[in-house]
């Protein structure tokens, strides 16, 4: 069956090719490059036979392949849970899987691990499907009959097993669970066993998967399977603040990438002093502020100053050297690296263009007069050699001088309509002499 995200409909996958086969509910979802496929094995050297099977959501197992069946990454198989039989798709084949045997499952018995009985036929598959499609309608009704019980649980996921014949519901709660009345309740509503199994808040965001703050799928829903403990000394070591909202991810746990670069910083701190180290000078004790690690800055300052002094860590432990022999300085500001600075203009070294190359391009530019008038005209005869402004009466109204073009504007031109100069210049009218000289 195509996943939700990619499937066009009738479980036809759009672009994850995996033939209609996904079922981890997402695409890429832990899934694993077998990057040992196309290396020969040694001469008189047998195939490993033991395969990793995934099954919905995270949850993989080592199953055996005694019945030499070829299997490929991808292939639907039904594997034997005792009672009943499951369907897993293979994730792992070859030498890559004695490499996550080794990995993750160090004390594994090969001859003691469960077989793989068959490639899955269409009638299984069918089966199997109509299982993916009832356990939304189950976890729904299960919830109903834990809050009827009033039970301090959450059931965060249902899987059906492969023949319908059993059901696991994944839950979370606080502390220990009551839950043996449930379980009667439901088996007698559901028609199939029941199996209860408690998962931590991070499992149970890895099985529902999510968005990130960093807009990327969640790390233990894509690729991440062992879950390392995070603690606030991981933030305090990276500078960074102690605010619940950002640090904690979905789960309502510390997100797991804050152990990503923690080795990194950790090795770096090294080289710097400690933070409660205290720099002696005749000017007085100077204390520490904060400290940039990748620019190697740490910020000092004095007792009821307000700037702070930059030093670089070699300075600080040239000071510390100096106050151990008994010797202060007489100020911090003797051990700031002044950088020399060069006037020079602007030369393009690396081949990027100057920063003000735009400057001319923004240059009003004055448009010029395109109307031109032909030299023959009476209007262009009469004004030819005429001062402008003192055009003749007879070549029609001049601009400024037409009362309904200057109708709103400037009235200054209609001495004898008092009318239609109110508001405006009214020099013949009294009331508007009297205002004006009032």
């Amino acid at each position: 069956m195509g996943c939700s995200s990619c499937s066009s409909g009738g479980g036809t996958p759009k672009g994850c090719k995996n033939n209609g086969t996904c079922s981890s509910g997402g695409c890429n979802k832990l899934e694993v490059y077998d990057w040992l496929a196309n290396i020969a094995l040694p001469a008189g050297q047998a195939p490993y036979d033991i395969v990793e099977v995934r099954f919905k959501n995270a949850r993989k197992a080592f199953y055996r392949n005694a019945a030499n069946l070829t299997l490929q990454i991808g292939d639907l198989v039904i594997v034997d849970t005792a009672p009943g039989y499951d369907v897993g798709v293979v994730s792992v084949v070859g030498e890559l899987a004695r490499v996550q045997v080794k990995k993750k499952a160090p004390n594994f018995k090969a001859m003691e691990a469960r077989k793989i009985m068959r490639i899955a036929n269409q009638e299984e598959i069918d089966k199997w499907i109509k299982g993916r499609s009832l356990e939304k309608d189950l976890m729904t009704q299960s919830r109903v009959l834990a809050m009827n019980l009033k039970l301090d649980m959450k059931i965060s996921d249902v899987e059906y097993q492969g023949d319908l014949s059993k059901a696991t519901f994944y839950y979370t709660a606080e502390g220990r669970v009551d839950f043996r009345q449930l379980i009667k309740d439901m088996a007698d509503k559901f028609r199939v066993r029941i199996e209860m199994r408690q998962i931590g808040s991070r499992q149970e965001s890895s099985r529902l998967g999510g968005i990130g703050s960093c807009g990327r799928e969640l790390c233990c829903s894509t690729w991440l399977t062992d879950f390392r403990s995070v603690s606030t000394s991981a933030a305090r070591y990276q500078q960074l603040s102690l605010n619940p909202q950002k640090l904690a991810g979905q789960c309502g746990k510390l997100k797991c990438c804050l152990n990503y670069e923690l080795d990194m910083y950790l090795d770096a701190i090294k080289s710097f002093p400690k933070t409660d180290t205290k720099l002696h000078t005749e000017k007085g004790d100077a204390f520490h502020i904060k400290t940039d690690v990748f620019k190697r800055i740490i910020w000092y300052a004095y007792p009821g100053e307000m700037g702070t002094i930059a030093l670089s860590p070699e300075r600080v432990a040239e000071i510390k050297k100096l106050n151990k022999d008994g010797v202060k300085p007489k100020d911090l500001l003797e051990f700031v690296k002044v950088e020399k600075v060069v006037e020079m203009g602007y030369q393009n070294v690396v081949g990027q263009d100057s920063v003000n190359r735009f400057e001319k391009s923004f240059v009003k530019k004055k448009r010029p007069n395109n109307k031109k008038r032909n030299p023959n005209s009476p209007v262009a005869t009469a004004e030819a050699g005429v001062p402008k402004g003192n055009r003749p009466p007879n070549q029609g109204p001049a601009k400024g001088n037409n009362p309904q073009a200057n109708k709103g504007n400037n009235g200054g031109n209609r001495p004898n309509n008092p009318g239609q100069n109110k508001g405006n210049n009214r020099t013949n009218n009294p009331q508007g002499n009297t205002n004006a000289n009032s």
